[in-house]
């Protein structure tokens, strides 16, 4: 590994005790050896913090960071200001890569050095098995990319490559998100500079029992939808563009599929807050009413009502 490594990989830490040292492992066997990797332990309150310093005495340029909790978003910023690598790679400690990914996703950046983000497919893991196959996403780079973009997040978070300079430069995380920070990364990033695609399944998520930030589906589907609506404030040449109509497909739009997957999957607290959400937006078709007049009652009246209904 050279002085200043070509790759600094980013890894937020909170009480992963039971999965932390496979993630670091997936980094070692990495075919692509100069980088360095930068484990943040957020204020974990397990044993993870004591692993992490045994695993550092054994695997060199891996760097541990101590602090208190503040949540995955601070401390993946604070793990970008203290990387000094030309190109940021971020991984959960409960996913993994391919041995191959990233010297994949690097060789697609020094082959495209126009491109700022080189992104990959990825797979499910721990999941039903139809909920495990295998997906490599489109190439996004056409005319509509915006659009595409702006309707949600196209790969996740440990699926891609990027420049340092092009995160320094939209200043990392927007730590007033609690999900869906790397949704609003890629979006700020991804829409205004160029991004490359690796056909290749070299990332993996690892479902587990354990606390997971994309489990709450209320707070993901909220937030979703206010980085929507941010990035068009910020952007109204963009808004403009795509008109009125079009907006509240995209945001609205998605806003309600939500709420009926929530719905059919019997997640009645977010389905309640979302149609009601919909209902004073006055977002909705007459087919919708029926789902989004009930939501008028309080909720363990709609709650209540509902069971009684489905037995």
């Amino acid at each position: 590994m050279t002085q200043t490594p070509q790759i600094s990989i980013i890894m937020p830490c909170y009480n992963a005790e039971k999965c932390i040292e496979t993630s670091i492992d997936s980094v070692y066997r990495q075919t692509f050896k100069d980088f360095e990797l930068i484990v943040v332990n957020d204020g974990s309150t397990d044993d993870s913090l004591s692993i992490l310093q045994k695993l550092a005495d054994r695997y060199s340029g891996l760097r541990v960071i101590d602090q208190p909790n503040k949540g995955p978003g601070p401390a993946r910023n604070h793990g970008i200001k203290e990387a000094t690598g030309q190109f940021i790679a971020f991984l959960d400690s409960d996913d993994s890569w391919h041995p191959d990914c990233l010297a994949k996703l690097h060789r697609a950046l020094q082959n495209n050095k126009d491109a700022s983000i080189a992104y990959c497919g990825w797979q499910n893991m721990g999941l039903e098995p139809n909920h495990c196959k295998p997906f490599i996403p489109p190439d996004y780079e056409k005319p509509d990319k915006i659009e595409t973009l702006l309707r949600g997040c196209r790969w996740p978070i440990h699926g891609a490559l990027t420049r340092k300079s092009v995160i320094d430069k939209a200043e990392g995380f927007d730590e007033q998100w609690t999900s869906c920070m790397d949704y609003d990364l890629w979006l700020r990033i991804a829409s205004f500079n160029k991004v490359v695609l690796v056909p290749e399944v070299l990332s993996y998520y690892h479902h587990h029992d354990g606390e997971q930030i994309t489990k709450n589906r209320l707070r993901i589907a909220v937030n979703h939808w206010k980085i929507q609506l941010k990035f068009l404030r910020a952007h109204p040449e963009i808004a403009e563009f795509l008109g009125s109509r079009k907006i509240s497909e995209i945001t609205d739009g998605e806003l309600l599929h939500r709420a009926y997957v929530s719905y059919w999957r019997n997640d009645l607290q977010t389905a309640h807050t979302l149609f009601r959400k919909l209902l004073f937006k006055r977002y909705f078709k007459p087919k919708d009413l029926k789902y989004l007049l009930p939501t008028l009652l309080p909720f363990n009246a709609y709650q209540s009502i509902l069971l009684k209904l489905r037995s």
